[in-house]
């Protein structure tokens, strides 16, 4: 594809539409960023600044085009003791390595691993933020006065309905708009986003990590560094997941990370924490028909705009406006059709979804709730193919025929001995046929050096056929007994 044409898809396919919904997104990210800061134990400009730079930064080096990303609860959480302990100048040093070890991850073709997650895993990954987006809201519902609720209903109502009349604007933005006039033409008391911290004024500014530059420091931020960037690239290439399956469209996971990395790097430059992929801000981008770099490019250029211009009147937007847009997510988010499939879809693949679900919501971690995950899908997938082996005796006078039939691997040796164990008889030559079998690892090639040693020494003549090549030269190269005698046994392909 010609450099034209790749603008044109990925930056002037749609321009109203993603400027729109890039104005959309930007609102949403104030309080999200703010919040996060929170979290994290630092200023609210630290999230702020880091979700202008990463938005505007991922939208030339990202992968995914309409994909958000920004400062996020995944990354924040990770820096609490690092902030706590050595302050907010090795947080940006912090991030700067958490950057630089991502673009090792892209170049490395880390992307790769997303191979390994089952559809069942991103389900549930799914389903446990929604569920967190969610719950993220209720400070906003508790112990507030009639008018919030209200506005969240009226908010609701306005998303869902002006569809039906135009769909020249995305609602969200009407509903945010219509409440924010109301809100400061009534007088409601209700929260704004100004109280949910002071923002900043002005462009940020380029500056250094003012740390020292030793082993002492890389001593201190490396552990935190590993783990915001394995956090930050394992949500965002799930998330890139997502807004493919939302777009029908698929995306360079491996520039998506790599992507990453430089973003990183330049929001710490500018005074901003680490961040990655926001699938709700990436939900409300998509719904709102956003689908080109030029949404996510908005979203950063706009919050920055407002920050730096629109400061007062952004700090009396009503937070019940941002709540109606946070639940409509949180509702459009969940994988509705994944209940009436806890019956139809096999219970292992039920069981990986719902575990995966229970640990990133009891936990607030979606890197455990994913982990959980991929490790039940490989537990019950090695469990499965451990069942499809079977070996077959049959007795010709004093021959005893062995077919091996299946996946010889660590799962499955323990049947494979136990089958000759249970079932040696009287015979004085043994024939074992692995024609339709083949060796995965070591643990099997040293099954069969077992088994071949035990009868040996019970004088019982051996002979191995039917190796396919890659199982041959398996056992060649790690077996202990008869090398010599795989060769002979090798079967022709």
């Amino acid at each position: 594809m010609t450099l034209s044409a790749t603008l044109r898809r990925d930056w002037l396919s749609n321009p109203r539409v993603d400027i729109l919904a890039g104005i959309v997104v930007a609102l949403a990210l104030i309080p999200e960023a703010i919040g996060f800061s929170i979290i994290a134990g630092v200023d609210p400009r630290v999230g702020l600044y880091a979700s202008v730079a990463i938005a505007m930064v991922i939208s030339f080096t990202g992968g995914r085009p309409g994909m958000i990303s920004g400062a996020t609860a995944a990354v924040a959480v990770v820096v609490v003791p690092l902030v706590r302990d050595h302050g907010v100048e090795y947080l940006f040093a912090a991030t700067i390595l958490m950057g630089l070890i991502q673009v090792l991850a892209g170049l490395a073709r880390l992307d790769l691993a997303m191979q390994f997650v089952s559809r069942s895993v991103i389900t549930g990954f799914v389903n446990a933020l929604a569920i967190l987006i969610f719950m993220a809201q209720l400070p906003q519902l508790t112990q507030v006065g009639w008018e919030t609720y209200a506005m969240v209903a009226g908010g609701l109502a306005v998303i869902y309905l002006f569809p039906r009349v135009s769909k020249a604007v995305p609602s969200p933005l009407v509903a945010i708009l219509v409440l924010t006039a109301i809100s400061i033409g009534v007088g409601a008391h209700v929260n704004t986003v100004g109280d949910m911290g002071k923002l900043p004024q002005g462009l940020p500014s380029i500056v250094l990590p003012n740390v020292p530059l030793t082993w002492d420091t890389l001593r201190i931020i490396a552990p935190y560094s590993l783990t915001m960037a394995a956090v930050g690239l394992l949500e965002s290439l799930l998330t890139a997941q997502i807004v493919d399956d939302m777009t029908h469209t698929d995306s360079d996971k491996r520039r998506e990370c790599a992507g990453q990395g430089g973003a990183n790097i330049v929001a710490a430059l500018v005074g901003g924490m680490g961040g990655c992929a926001m699938i709700g801000q990436s939900v409300i981008n998509v719904t709102s028909g956003g689908r080109g770099r030029l949404s996510t490019f908005t979203a950063g250029a706009f919050l920055l705009f407002l920050l730096a211009v629109l400061g007062p009147f952004v700090g009396r937007v009503p937070m019940p406006a941002l709540v109606a847009v946070m639940i409509m997510v949180s509702i459009g988010t969940f994988s509705w059709n994944s209940i009436p499939n806890l019956r139809r879809h096999p219970w292992p693949s039920s069981l990986v979804m719902l575990a995966t679900v229970v640990v990133v919501v009891a936990a607030h971690d979606l890197a455990k709730g994913v982990l959980t995950g991929v490790l039940l899908s490989g537990i019950f997938f090695a469990g499965k193919v451990r069942r499809m082996f079977a070996v077959e005796r049959v007795q010709d006078g004093e021959t005893a025929i062995y077919r091996v039939t299946g996946q010889l691997f660590f799962a499955s040796v323990d049947r494979f001995t136990r089958e000759f164990d249970r079932r040696r008889g009287d015979a004085r030559q043994v024939v074992i046929d692995v024609t339709a079998a083949h060796f995965w690892d070591i643990s099997a090639v040293g099954a069969l050096d077992k088994i071949v040693a035990t009868l040996r020494r019970e004088d019982v003549a051996v002979e191995v056929i039917g190796y396919n090549r890659a199982s041959a030269d398996l056992v060649d190269k790690f077996a202990l007994h008869d090398k010599t005698g795989v060769e002979i046994g090798l079967a022709p392909h």
